[in-house]
C-alpha cells in the first residue's frame, strides 16, 4: 500500500478531540441522548489512540489524520447546534429526540453511530485524502482497522445498554429496531460512498447533490432508530 504524506502540523491532534469529548461528557446530563452517544464515541477514540500509540496501524500518521477528521465532523455538528444553526440532516434526529422519555439509551447510541458512520466517515475519508494528498485506497487499511474497533464496540454497547438479559422477545419493538440496522453494512456503504465522492471531486455540483442525498438518507434511518417505544 502506498503511504500518505506527512500530516501538516496545523491538523488538530487526537488529544485535542479527546479533550473536547471529555468536556461534553462532563457538561451533558447522563440521560441526554447526545451524552449517551458521546460516551460511546469517547471510548472508541480512546481505543484508537491506544492502538496508534501501540503501533497497530500500518501508517500512524494517516490513522491520526483520519481519526481527527472523523471526530471533527461530529464535534462540528454539536458546535453548529450550540450556536443556533442547523446541523446536518444525519444528526438532526438525535438532537431533536435527545430528551424524549420514550427513546431508550441503546437507540440514542445506535442513532449517533448511524449518523457518524453513515455520513461523517465518508466525508472524513475525502477530507483526509485532501489533507494528505493521497487516494482513498491509501487509507483502506486504516479505515478497516477503525471499522473493526467500531464493530467490536457496537457489540459491547448492545450488551451494556440492553434493557435486560431476557426482556427482548421477538415481538418487542426494540428487537425489530435492532435488527433493522447493521454497522457492518453501514461501513461497507460508507467506503463505497467515500470512493464515489473522491471520484466526483472534479464535479462539485454532482458531488454536492450526492452528499446532500447521503445526508438525508442517513438522517431518515436515524429517525427510524429513534422511534419512541412503550415501556
Amino acid at each position: 500500500m502506498a503511504h500518505c504524506e506527512q500530516v501538516p502540523s496545523a491538523v488538530r491532534t487526537v488529544d485535542t478531540v479527546l479533550a473536547r469529548m471529555r468536556d461534553l461528557d462532563s457538561a451533558l446530563p447522563g440521560r441526554d441522548g447526545v451524552a449517551v452517544f458521546n460516551r460511546v464515541y469517547l471510548t472508541v477514540t480512546e481505543a484508537v489512540d491506544r492502538h496508534i500509540d501501540d503501533g497497530r496501524f500500518p501508517d500512524s500518521r494517516a490513522a491520526i489524520a483520519l481519526d481527527v477528521r472523523f471526530a471533527e465532523r461530529y464535534l462540528a455538528a454539536v458546535d453548529t447546534l450550540e450556536h443556533g444553526h442547523r446541523p446536518p440532516a444525519c444528526w438532526r434526529p438525535l438532537f431533536q429526540f435527545r430528551r424524549h422519555p420514550g427513546v431508550r439509551p441503546l437507540q440514542f447510541a445506535l442513532a449517533g453511530i448511524n449518523a457518524h458512520i453513515g455520513h461523517d466517515l465518508a466525508l472524513a475519508v475525502v477530507d483526509t485524502c485532501r489533507t494528505l494528498g493521497c487516494e482513498p485506497v491509501d487509507l483502506e487499511d486504516e479505515f478497516d482497522r477503525v471499522g473493526d474497533l467500531l464493530v467490536s464496540l457496537e457489540e459491547r454497547v448492545r450488551d451494556e445498554l440492553m434493557p435486560g438479559p431476557d426482556c427482548l422477545q421477538v415481538t418487542d419493538p426494540l428487537a425489530h429496531l435492532l435488527g433493522s440496522w447493521s454497522l457492518e453494512r453501514a461501513r461497507d456503504a460508507t467506503w463505497a460512498a467515500a470512493r464515489a465522492l473522491w471520484a466526483l471531486r472534479r464535479l462539485p455540483d454532482v458531488a454536492g447533490e450526492f452528499t446532500e442525498r447521503l445526508d438525508a438518507a442517513v438522517g431518515f434511518a436515524g429517525r427510524m432508530l429513534l422511534t419512541p417505544l412503550p415501556d
